[in-house]
């Protein structure tokens, strides 16, 4: 029996052999056989109608019935106990599960309407209504995940379990940048406490690394390792990389592992980020009227506000996918406080960076996209006061909007129940939402895809289906 060195020195002698037998053709043929999906060419489909995206994710789930699903129902029953007949046996957390009772808890904010649309939205927004006939808002949007990593990552990747490719990595390979100079996906976090975040949301999976996002700090260097460590002049660092660009395309005619490609992608990138990020993060270009938009908090790095205006500089430089996680809005008690301190956090920047990306001529062609992984229940968690109460995650059905890029605007689609609890007509799963956004940037969802393990892998999985009646 061979040892385990023994059998890695045979896989490298024979990956020796097919490469120097066949010369260069024969390492790009294996180039092929080791990654097929890199010998298509990704790319539209057909003409985008959203250039790019910005994905404003609100991580722990706002609670739709607080927001924008109006119900008023609720008034009625409030304080009963919510009946079977809604449950119809539906999974709930270990939170509330073994709860003696489950009261209905109406929403104590009002819901004016707005604008031509006559849009309902929760009186916690103070500034929103004043774009109510920009948004279109889905209310029957529903998942399969009822606890937060699977939920968040199933929004994220089209899987319950992590290792899939981001939707910001598939926009990346099928679409790439706009700009040499700062990546196709960037991403960027801001709140406190709430769920933890992890890198692979924006991560590549198994699609080549170069397309994972680059994620942007709050303290310290935008970029980790961006900068010349101290001493190092800028022509040693370009020679540097140039030496360890020349070593790295030898081990890729060596080897021709797609990865060695990828990193030579990165340094390169790296390089010229060091130009072109300094530049986007010094914010002293920017009007004093930018800042009475936004408001204050978009001078400081790190708030929700801050990432928002970063977000619009970077769409207009050509920035295929910009993500931003927004933390805090798991509302399991004390929901009304929290809700409110979660909207003064994120209200008035959410509603500038649509009017400023209008203003400028560019919302026709950017898609904003707002919303968290599910939803939250009807029935109270803990106790219900006048003033006071808590809501469980809710899969079944919650509320996400969008505005921009090919969006029909002022539009409501989709009804839940009384209760909130149940969709009642024009049901959108994940995959239809994915679908629809890659439709909306040129992509046919079920064309786009990429071979792993011999397999043909999308981010639809097997389903999805544009919602038409979305599209303007």
């Amino acid at each position: 029996m061979k040892s385990n060195s023994d059998r890695f020195d045979y896989r490298l002698s024979r990956r020796r052999f097919l490469t120097r037998s066949a010369g260069g053709l024969g390492a790009l043929a294996l180039a092929s056989l080791v990654n097929p999906a890199r010998s298509r060419a990704p790319g539209s489909h057909f003409p985008p109608q959203a250039k790019r995206i910005i994905y404003l994710f609100q991580s722990g789930g706002p609670p739709q019935m607080d927001l924008y699903d109006y119900k008023p129902h609720l008034n009625r029953v409030h304080g009963q106990e919510v009946p079977e007949s809604v449950f119809k046996g539906q999974r709930l957390t270990g939170m509330t599960s073994g709860q003696a009772s489950f009261p209905a808890a109406r929403s104590i904010f009002r819901f004016p309407q707005y604008g031509q649309s006559g849009h309902r939205l929760s009186e916690v927004f103070q500034h929103l209504p004043s774009v109510a006939d920009e948004l279109c808002i889905v209310k029957s949007l529903h998942t399969e995940a009822i606890n937060h990593d699977p939920a968040i990552t199933f929004l994220q990747t089209g899987f319950h379990l992590a290792g899939r490719p981001s939707i910001g990595a598939w926009a990346s390979y099928g679409l790439g940048s706009e700009n040499q100079y700062l990546p196709a996906f960037v991403a960027m976090i801001s709140g406190k406490g709430g769920q933890p975040l992890y890198d692979r949301l924006w991560g590549a999976g198994f699609l080549p690394s170069e397309h994972q996002g680059v994620r942007f700090r709050s303290q310290g260097p935008p970029v980790l390792y961006l900068n010349n460590p101290e001493g190092i002049a800028p022509d040693i660092r370009q020679h540097t990389l140039r030496d360890i660009k020349a070593l790295n395309s030898l081990r890729y005619q060596e080897l021709a592992d797609p990865e060695i490609q990828a990193r030579i992608t990165q340094y390169e990138m790296a390089y010229r980020m060091q130009m072109s990020v300094p530049e986007l993060t010094d914010l002293s270009s920017e009007p004093e009227s930018t800042f009475a938009l936004y408001g204050e908090d978009a001078r400081k790095p790190g708030t929700y506000a801050y990432n928002v205006l970063l977000a619009r500089r970077l769409s207009e430089r050509g920035v295929r996918f910009i993500q931003l996680f927004h933390r805090g809005w798991d509302t399991h008690g004390n929901l009304p406080n929290q809700l409110r301190a979660r909207c003064q956090d994120t209200d008035l920047a959410t509603t500038a960076l649509i009017k400023d990306l209008k203003q400028r001529g560019l919302l026709d062609e950017t898609l904003i996209i707002w919303g968290g992984e599910f939803g939250r229940t009807v029935y109270c968690q803990g106790d219900l006061g006048p003033k006071s109460y808590g809501r469980d995650h809710h899969p079944r059905c919650f509320t996400v909007w969008m505005a921009g890029g090919g969006i029909k605007p002022g539009v409501s689609y989709g009804q839940t129940d009384d209760y909130s609890y149940n969709i009642v007509r024009d049901p959108v799963n994940v995959h239809d939402f994915h679908a629809t956004i890659q439709f909306l940037m040129g992509i046919d969802h079920e064309a786009l895809t990429f071979k792993f393990q011999g397999r043909d892998y999308r981010l639809t999985d097997v389903g999805g289906r544009v919602v038409k009646p979305l599209l303007a």
